[in-house]
């Protein structure tokens, strides 16, 4: 039944690998379970509910996509969308959180126009060969910036740095630094690392997640730098009944759109653009690592990609958590050896089991899955062998891509940057009739978006 569904051999795998993978896709994302929680519930939005709507939402929507891909991709709320629904619309904007989840359901309903009409499918062929790869190589060094920085290797913007328990203080700045390599938490991340990249190289199969595993236990017995107690923190429980979804279950609010139209289009129009761009930086980075482009660097099944992840934002919001979208740590799972839908169904089932078991998922600390995001993009930066470095037309913009998602903290606006210095070489070399119409109209929009967004 599993090969007829899943095609497996055709994929080159098996059911093990595939269920490796999705416990590593889910090790890797399993701080939404928390976070998520965490960011909305400052809005007023009940906590115990957004816990339940983050795994339901989750589950729910990863089925969807495997079954309509077979592709290994998990959804989750986004991280920074999140973060723009409670600190700019709820809080800064003082809109009540169930307009905000009216934002978030119209926002995905012209998605789904979009995606009805092929619009969002001839935006992803309008981006460049060498952008596309570039788009893959610049997210790996983006997850790896997170896992590091989760892990407490680096550190940003930091004005008080803590140094063996005394408090150095350092003038603001916006710069990278190294964390506090006197605390045992970044070492547990370097050895992880290391560890990672010998059992891969050996290729012992479920490697990331055996670190995972490891880590999570060395952590029970290393001490906190914040003296808080152990790393690793013991679960006061195992089981635990989920909580009810009554306090935001339809709670959305779809008049406040219409009654509130200059406030509410633009704020409903940002959601649209980062969701759409990070989602197609998604879809792009984690199938090249899977090999599911074609020879021209498009996705197959990207339709069906495109009208899952517009499902995905309505259906959330009906629950009651910001937008639900494609998730980047699926790339994690496609290293463990996922290639079909089928890692994304044991994803959303560990999502599922996340409700009855959420005291012993959340044990899992940030040191522990932070070498994983680290190795895997390492992993992502192997698209760039594809790429003529010797022709600067294509490796400036491609240059520009990777750098700018790190440096700017977002895959979508790393795109942009992307295509604008691809455009503007493209003009200032006499070869604009290289570029398409659709991509002309991209940077244009992209500059826009900087010019009045910004």
């Amino acid at each position: 039944m599993l090969e007829r569904v899943f095609s497996l051999k055709e994929h080159g795998s098996s059911a093990a690998r595939e269920v490796i993978a999705g416990l590593t896709t889910f090790a890797a994302m399993a701080y939404i379970l928390a976070v998520n929680p965490l960011i909305l519930s400052q809005t007023g939005i009940d906590k115990g509910a957004l816990v339940t709507a983050t795994a339901i939402a989750s589950a729910v929507m990863t089925i969807v996509m495997a079954l309509a891909t077979n592709y290994p991709i998990a959804l989750a709320p986004g991280m920074g969308l999140n973060a723009f629904f409670t600190y700019t619309i709820c809080l800064a904007k003082g809109i009540p959180w169930q307009a905000a989840l009216g934002f978030v359901f119209y926002s995905g309903l012209i998605f789904l126009g979009l995606t009805v009409s092929r619009l969002r499918q001839r935006i992803v062929e309008a981006i460049p060969f060498e952008l596309k790869l570039a788009i893959t190589s610049g997210i790996g060094f983006f997850i790896a910036l997170i896992g590091l920085e989760n892990g407490g290797v680096i550190v940003l913007n930091l004005e008080v740095v803590p140094k063996n328990g005394a408090p150095l203080v350092v003038e603001a700045s916006p710069y990278l630094t190294l964390g506090d390599l006197g605390t045992p938490a970044p070492w547990l991340v370097i050895v992880g690392i290391i560890l990672t990249g010998i059992l891969i190289t050996r290729r012992l199969p479920g490697s990331i997640v055996l670190v995972i595993l490891l880590l999570t236990v060395a952590g029970l017995f290393i001490p906190a730098a914040d003296g808080s107690g152990m790393i690793t923190k013991s679960p006061g429980s195992i089981f635990n009944l989920p909580s009810s979804l009554a306090p935001t279950f339809f709670k959305l609010d779809l008049g406040y759109f219409w009654q509130h139209l200059l406030t509410a289009v633009p704020l409903v129009l940002s959601i649209l653009f980062v969701d759409l761009f990070d989602n197609m930086g998604t879809l792009i980075g984690v199938s090249k690592r899977a090999g599911l482009l074609d020879e021209k660097g498009n996705l197959p099944k990207v339709g069906r990609a495109f009208m899952a992840d517009a499902c995905a934002a309505m259906f959330g919001s009906t629950l009651g958590t910001s937008t639900v979208t494609s998730y980047i740590e699926s790339a994690a799972g496609v290293e463990a050896g996922g290639r079909t839908g089928m890692t994304s169904i044991v994803t959303a089932i560990c999502f599922l089991l996340a409700l009855f078991l959420t005291p012993l998922i959340l044990i899992v600390p940030a040191v522990a899955t932070a070498p994983a995001l680290v190795v895997v993009g390492a992993f992502m930066m192997q698209g760039l062998a594809e790429l003529d470095l010797r022709d600067f037309s294509k490796a400036a913009p491609a240059f520009i891509t990777i750098v700018m998602m790190p440096f700017a903290f977002s895959i979508s606006e790393g795109i942009a940057f992307g295509i604008l210095t691809y455009v503007g070489i493209k003009l200032g070399t006499g070869k604009a009739k290289e570029v398409g119409l659709l991509t002309y109209i991209l940077a244009i929009l992209f500059l826009l978006y900087f010019l009045f967004e910004h």
